[in-house]
C-alpha cells in the first residue's frame, strides 16, 4: 500500500502551538519506517483548513482516486481537516474504499464502523476548536474596541506592546511620520518627493523595507495617528499616544482633496445593451459623434453587413 506523507501547518492563531512541517515530517518519515509503510510522496502545505479549497489537499485526493495511491500518513486528523466538507471528503473515500490506510502517530484509526464514527468525532472537535477560536478572537476584538485599543498589528510609527496588549509609539519612527504630515501639509511635497526624501534619512517598514508611494498615500490618510482611528467602517476614540495633532490631520485632507483628479461623468445610454441587431442578433451599442448619439451593432465576432 502506498501512502502520501501529508503535513500542514498555516500562520493563523490555530496553529500557534501546532510542530513545525520539519518536526512533523521527522515524526512522520520515523513512523512510516518503523511501520514499514510505502511512501508514494510527501507533500506539505503553508495553508489553513477551516475552509476547504486547498489545491495540495485536493490534488492528493484526486490521486488516490485515481488509484495511483492508496493511503495518507498525516500528523493528527486536524492536519488534514478542519471544515466538515474536506472531513466528510476523507470519510466517503474511506467508506468507498479508495483510502485504505490512514495512520496518524497521535491518534489511532481502524477501518471500521466505530474507526470512521471516532474520525467523524476528531474532525468535529477540530472544527469546533476552531468556531470557538474564532469566537473567543472576535469577543477579544470587540473588548479592544470598546477599550479604544487599536486590535491589530500596529502600523508604522507604533509599535505592538505585549504586555499590556496595546499600541505604543515608536520612539524611532514616530518623529518621521510627524515629518511626512507637516511636508505634505505644505502642499509643496509630491507624494514621490516625500517618499524619496523621508526613505533616504532610514524610514522603513515592516520586514525593514522601504515605504512605497501607496504605503505613504496610506499613511497620510490614517486618522490613527491623531488619535482616532477606523475599523471596519467604524471610528473609535483611541487610547495611544497621537503622534500629530488633528489639525495637522486636516490640513492634509485638504492638500490631498484638492490634488485629487476629478473623475470624469460616466455617460448613460437609454437603449445600449436593450437592442440587439436584426441582422445578427447582437447587442446594439452607442457612441457619440459630433453632440450626437448613435446606435451601431457591436459586430461582435461576427461579419454583420449593419
Amino acid at each position: 500500500m502506498r501512502y502520501f506523507i501529508y503535513a500542514r501547518k498555516s500562520t493563523d492563531d490555530e496553529d500557534r502551538q501546532v510542530l513545525s512541517i520539519e518536526a512533523q515530517l521527522k515524526e512522520l518519515r520515523e513512523y512510516a519506517k518503523r511501520e514499514n509503510l510505502i511512501v508514494y510522496k510527501e507533500l506539505v502545505e503553508a495553508k489553513t483548513a477551516k475552509e476547504p479549497g486547498r489545491p495540495i489537499f485536493n490534488a492528493m485526493l484526486s490521486i488516490i482516486q485515481k488509484g495511483e495511491a492508496e493511503g495518507i500518513l498525516s500528523w493528527h486528523p486536524d492536519r488534514l481537516a478542519r471544515n466538515s466538507v474536506d472531513g466528510g471528503k476523507i470519510i466517503y473515500l474511506v467508506d468507498q474504499g479508495m483510502i485504505k490506510g490512514l495512520c496518524f502517530p497521535t491518534y489511532r484509526f481502524d477501518d471500521n464502523a466505530q474507526g470512521k464514527f471516532m474520525l467523524s468525532i476528531a474532525f468535529g472537535q477540530s472544527k469546533y476548536y476552531i468556531d470557538a477560536l474564532s469566537e473567543n478572537i472576535k469577543r477579544g476584538i470587540r473588548l479592544k474596541l470598546s477599550k479604544g485599543i487599536w486590535p491589530q498589528w500596529a502600523p508604522v510609527g507604533y509599535l505592538n506592546d505585549r504586555k499590556t496588549r496595546t499600541i505604543i509609539k515608536d520612539e524611532g519612527k514616530a518623529p518621521f511620520i510627524k515629518r511626512i504630515f507637516e511636508l505634505y501639509a505644505t502642499g509643496k511635497y509630491s507624494l514621490s518627493e516625500i517618499r524619496d526624501k523621508i526613505n533616504s534619512l532610514g524610514l522603513t517598514g515592516r520586514l525593514n523595507k522601504p515605504l512605497s508611494i501607496s504605503q505613504y498615500q496610506k499613511t497620510l490618510k490614517n486618522p490613527l495617528y491623531y488619535g482616532v482611528f477606523r475599523y471596519k467602517g467604524e471610528l473609535y476614540d483611541g487610547t495611544h499616544q497621537p503622534i500629530i495633532p488633528k489639525k495637522l490631520f486636516d490640513k492634509c485632507q485638504e492638500v490631498m482633496a484638492r490634488r485629487a483628479k476629478p473623475k470624469k461623468a460616466k455617460k448613460t445610454f437609454a437603449f445600449r445593451g436593450f437592442i440587439r441587431c436584426g441582422e445578427c442578433g447582437r447587442m446594439i451599442t452607442a457612441e457619440i459623434q459630433k453632440g450626437y448619439t448613435y446606435y451601431r451593432c457591436t459586430k461582435r465576432l461576427t461579419n454583420c453587413s449593419q
